[in-house]
């Protein structure tokens, strides 16, 4: 395989332990825990798992163990720093003993199922270190909730000897997770299942998750992209620049975007959703700026949208909320079939409320039929296929024509398009992500030696050197609570969206009419491997504010 100097250099990179783990470990247990809602279901649900304590390792001593066979699948979404996970849990499970074995399960958890895996050698592990993409294995979206799938997985990891097995994945991966290591603690079978924290959209995060691992590398990256453009645009001063960035159930990665880059404008969902904004106020708000910018000559600027805006906008998340119910099948829980596109749409509006049909109607023609047809594989309305910067774009020019006809407005408006999304799930991950995920899966490897299941693999403190992270786990469930998907009430992890009174969003509010009105933008370049630790071991902007760094 051929590799570029880049690669070549960075797979002789080192990444750093916290030194915790840098030798033996005992596991300090605190107190019992409780999920986050909805105890009683959710305890209900995980006789099994629920109730243990969260762990933190500290350094202990040697004991020999015995070879362990471990399996691991990477679920979902790609996010940079996976393959580190893989090689941070390969030299985990090894250096418990030589003769412990890692196996890969292919094309994510349908490989488990399906019995396709790879047992992993020196030479595979060697070829993947420090490098982006899930490729080393591919990934999938397949759910693990069905009793036949836990059979038939069950089956290979008997075949294999494997005992322990690991899934890398985000909020619903990680709910797989802890309803596979429910169902296997309670059928006895001797499979310990733990979780790692997945996903550049930064919302698997809580009291016990400072981040999900590729937000850091995935903001990094977009940002760059965004300050490349920030330079054409204060160059060339005749676009203005709106560009989507993806972030469906949060706006994670805007706000952290933003706080990179100082665009003059930056949505972020949640806001629009706690001030019950219509359309048209996010419309006349964004507007306003361009009318602003262009009474001081500058017809030009940035603006950053969150992929899953239009769902935070109540009136359309009222809407969208009745669309997932009414295209659910309610005797199997499944995306109901239609014989035509057609007949999908009349269906919808003959089902749903009629305010709902009069937002629907309301919408671009395009946008409304899209609303309608297009389903993600959890046979939800698929948000992220509305060209939300485009949308916002054409009305805003809409609105423009009207003022300048009033004599409110006197400038020249046009718009450029872009969407930031697969450009930054693959990246080489940054110092940080490489150091932090590698953590996280030697981590995992000594939870498995220490007997848990249920758990997630966990690193904290990860705003300091690394070498003063603190390693631990966390049981899935205290994570949980009900919430209703596909028309019936599920246990989940809790997203964790933008806290509106949270530092890093309060830092940007702070801000936002400064950079609004004048052409405060920063140029972040490209991610950084070697030099100064200020510049190449830095965390996100948001870490460093919540941590109040």
């Amino acid at each position: 395989m051929k590799k570029s100097a880049l690669q070549e250099a960075r797979a002789a990179y080192q990444p750093k332990l916290p030194k915790a783990l840098q030798g033996s470990v005992v596991a300090v247990e605190g107190a019992a825990t409780q999920s986050v809602g909805n105890q009683d279901e959710i305890k209900a649900m995980f006789p099994n798992t629920y109730g243990m304590p969260v762990i933190t390792f500290e350094a202990g001593e040697q004991t020999a163990l015995e070879p362990i066979n471990v399996g691991i699948i990477l679920s979902g979404g790609q996010a940079p720093g996976g393959h580190n996970v893989i090689s941070g849990l390969y030299d985990g499970v090894k250096s418990l003993n030589k003769d412990s074995k890692l196996y890969g399960f292919l094309m994510g958890p349908g490989g488990l199922v399906d019995h396709k895996y790879v047992e992993f050698t020196d030479a595979i592990i060697d070829e993947y270190r420090n490098t982006g993409g899930f490729d080393i294995i591919g990934s999938g979206r397949t759910k693990l909730e069905k009793e036949a799938q836990f059979e038939s997985g069950i089956e290979i990891l008997r075949k294999l000897g494997i005992k322990a097995l690991v899934i890398i994945g985000g909020d619903d991966s990680n709910t797989n997770a802890c309803v596979l290591a429910e169902y296997y603690a309670a059928k006895n079978y001797g499979v310990q299942v733990i979780g790692c924290p997945k996903t550049i959209d930064g919302d698997l995060k809580n009291e016990q998750i400072e981040t999900s691992f590729g937000f850091d590398t995935a903001c990094k990256t977009y940002s760059e992209l965004i300050g490349n453009i920030q330079r054409d645009c204060n160059s060339a001063r005749k676009y203005w620049h709106f560009i989507k960035l993806m972030g469906r159930s949060a706006s994670h990665i805007a706000l952290e975007c933003a706080l990179e880059t100082q665009p003059n404008a930056c949505l972020v969902s949640e806001e629009v959703e706690q001030k019950a904004m219509s359309l048209d106020d996010v419309v006349t708000y964004l507007a306003k700026i361009v009318a602003d910018r262009a009474a001081d000559g500058n017809n030009f600027g940035t603006i950053l949208v969150p992929e899953g805006l239009i769902e935070f906008i109540p009136a359309i998340k009222k809407l969208i909320a009745e669309l997932n119910e009414v295209l659910t099948d309610p005797a199997t829980g499944e995306s109901r079939e239609f014989e035509s596109k057609d007949a999908q749409v009349a269906f919808v509006k003959s089902n749903i409320a009629p305010e709902n049909l009069a937002v629907l109607e309301s919408l671009p023609k395009d946008v409304e039929r899209q609303l309608c047809l297009d389903r993600d594989p959890h046979g939800n309305v698929q948000v992220s296929l509305i060209e939300t910067e485009k949308l916002l774009s054409a009305m805003v020019a809409t609105k423009l024509d009207e003022w300048k006809k009033e004599g409110k407005y006197n400038g020249k408006f046009s718009a450029q398009h872009h969407f930031f999304g697969y450009e930054g799930r693959c990246a080489a991950p940054s110092n940080y992500d490489a150091d932090y995920c590698y953590s996280l899966g030697f981590n995992a490897s000594r939870l498995i030696a220490n007997g848990k299941t249920g758990y997630m693999s966990v690193i904290k403190n990860t705003t300091a050197p690394a070498s003063e992270w603190i390693a631990g786990g966390v049981p899935i469930t205290m994570m949980m609570n009900m919430e209703r998907r596909n028309g019936a009430m599920k246990p989940v992890i809790r997203k964790a969206l933008v806290e509106l009174d949270g530092a890093p969003f309060k830092f940007f509010a702070s801000k936002r009419e400064e950079w609004a009105k004048n052409t405060c933008y920063v140029y972040p370049g490209p991610i950084q491997y070697w030099g100064p630790s200020e510049v190449c071991d830095q965390c996100t902007k948001t870490l460093a504010l919540e941590q109040g760094k």
